[in-house]
């Protein structure tokens, strides 16, 4: 047998390391497995806080006062402005000297109409059971009649003009309609009375002075009567009050809504005022999940949910309170569906994963400052 040199050796071991290669080269690469990514549940849970708003002090309610007769001049004024009055209080007196003296002449008026009306009736009274006796002519009789009605007639009419003269005297005194706090005074000692013109006072009623919040549209659903509210003034002072109107409407132009806020009564709550309030929660819990766990793109907010085939699905949401890393449902998917957190960001619609939930203990991150805001 002839021995192989030393450089046919080197040649056959380079053709069969090469053979070998390339055998292996010729076989399929293993696939990688779905992708695995952390999910949370959309839970029920109780958020706190996270709706500020701010707007003027108002009175609840507002009475006006005014006269309701004219030409007469105002002789008192017995309140000022800011203070405390009284249903039936007197607020002013209007010199009632002209009235008075109309009055005089209209009652000496009626006194003689009653004295024609009665010799009326006694000449008509002659005249009963005549009729076709031919002592007077029936001409005379009617004329007896007719007398006497019309002096009854002219007395009634005499007695109402007395009794309207009667209760104008009496709307001389101006008094409260309600009790409250006096907002303004704008009549003066001397002035001339106009019946129905600009009002004399601005009442608040029972001196009620609520806060007129102004809140974004989409943060109106979270508010609900008689929910507690801290309102700050402009002293620094905090108070608490309650939600007592949701008003229904919103500014076309601004998009915010109007919460009136029910205050306790104080001397340092001046209507015009400015404050601030603050929305704490109504009790109630409500469905949620973690900050992270929220989508941004061209059509808004979503969510990437795991159906039952653990594939990823897109979801829409609308969104409402945040508070500790969780952030309010108002639309969505329903309590117990599972949800992609943050590091699921690069999944794709219909990828199939594999669900991992985060460890026991673990609380939800907020969400990270270059996100998108929230609409």
């Amino acid at each position: 047998m002839r021995r192989l040199g030393r450089p046919a050796m080197l040649l056959a071991a380079a053709c069969a390391l090469a053979a070998c290669g390339g055998q292996a080269s010729e076989e399929p690469e293993t696939k990688a497995g779905p992708r695995t990514v952390t999910v949370a549940r959309v839970e029920l849970r109780p958020l706190v806080g996270g709706v500020t708003g701010s707007g003027m002090l108002a009175a609840r309610e507002e009475a006006a006062v005014g006269s309701e007769i004219g030409g007469f001049r105002v002789a008192d004024v017995l309140a000022e402005e800011g203070d405390s009055v009284r249903a039936g209080q007197t607020l002013v007196r209007i010199d009632p000297t002209l009235l008075r003296a109309q009055i005089t002449q209209l009652s000496a008026n009626l006194a003689q109409q009653r004295t024609q009306a009665a010799q009326a009736e006694r000449e008509a009274n002659r005249v009963a059971g005549l009729d076709g006796e031919g002592i007077l002519s029936q001409e005379a009789i009617e004329q007896r009649r007719a007398a006497a009605q019309s002096a009854r007639a002219a007395v009634r009419a005499a007695e109402g003009q007395l009794q309207e003269l009667t209760t104008r005297l009496a709307r001389l005194t101006i008094v409260a309609p309600v009790s409250g706090r006096v907002l303004e005074r704008t009549v003066r000692p001397g002035d001339i009375a106009t019946g129905g013109g600009e009002p004399m006072f601005r009442i608040a009623r029972g001196g009620q002075i609520e806060l007129l919040a102004e809140i974004p549209e989409a943060e109106l659903a979270t508010i609900r009567p008689g929910q507690p509210v801290e309102v700050r003034l402009p002293s620094g002072e905090t108070i608490t009050g309650s939600v007592r109107l949701v008003e229904p409407e919103v500014n076309e132009q601004t998009r915010l809504g109007v919460v009136r806020v029910a205050l306790p009564n104080r001397d340092d709550l001046r209507v015009g005022g400015f404050a601030t309030a603050s929305f704490t929660a109504a009790g109630a819990t409500v469905p949620a999940v973690p900050e992270d766990a929220l989508r941004y793109d061209a059509e808004g907010v979503h969510v990437i949910t795991v159906d039952r085939e653990s594939r990823a699905r897109r979801a829409p949401v609308r969104t409402g309170r945040r508070a500790a890393g969780w952030v309010e449902l108002v639309e969505g998917p329903p309590v117990g569906t599972p949800v992609l957190r943050g590091g699921g960001a690069f999944v794709l619609e219909g990828e199939q994963v594999r669900p991992a939930r985060p460890a026991a203990g673990a609380r939800p991150k907020a969400a990270p400052a270059q996100q998108a805001p929230r609409p």
